[in-house]
């Protein structure tokens, strides 16, 4: 069992990125969590994600959530970006490798990686 003093501490350090999974902010990546997307590889997705938004000090811009199924299982792992007054973008097949540079230069430089994109994959 830990003493409060250590669960204090816990809590204080995994405070940022609990705020960048469940914040409210101008940008929303969502990865898909459903069986299907965790079976492809999801998770380690997300949690690149997280780390990365955290690690570039973009947590006041972007929060990383999840959501069940997206319906395109064959695409999985799927990442979907949010913007507000701007048409929604849907990276698939991602790995943790894309998802550091899906914010580097989308969500951090604002230029969608169009390789990565659903109407670009490749079959």
């Amino acid at each position: 069992m830990k003493t409060l003093a250590e669960l204090a501490q816990i809590r204080e350090k995994m405070k940022d990125k609990v705020g960048i999974r469940e914040g409210v902010n101008g940008i929303r990546i969502v990865v898909g969590m459903a069986t299907c997307g965790i079976a492809a590889g999801a998770r380690p997705v997300l949690n690149t994600l997280v780390e990365e938004v955290a690690k570039e000090d973009l947590s006041s811009k972007a929060t990383v959530t999840q959501t069940g199924c997206i319906g395109i299982c064959q695409y999985e792992p799927v990442v979907e970006v949010f913007e507000a007054g701007k048409e929604k973008v849907t990276y698939v097949k991602v790995t943790p490798d894309m998802a550091k540079r899906i914010v580097a230069e989308h969500i951090k430089g604002g230029k969608i990686v169009t390789e990565y994109t659903i109407g670009n994959y490749k079959i």
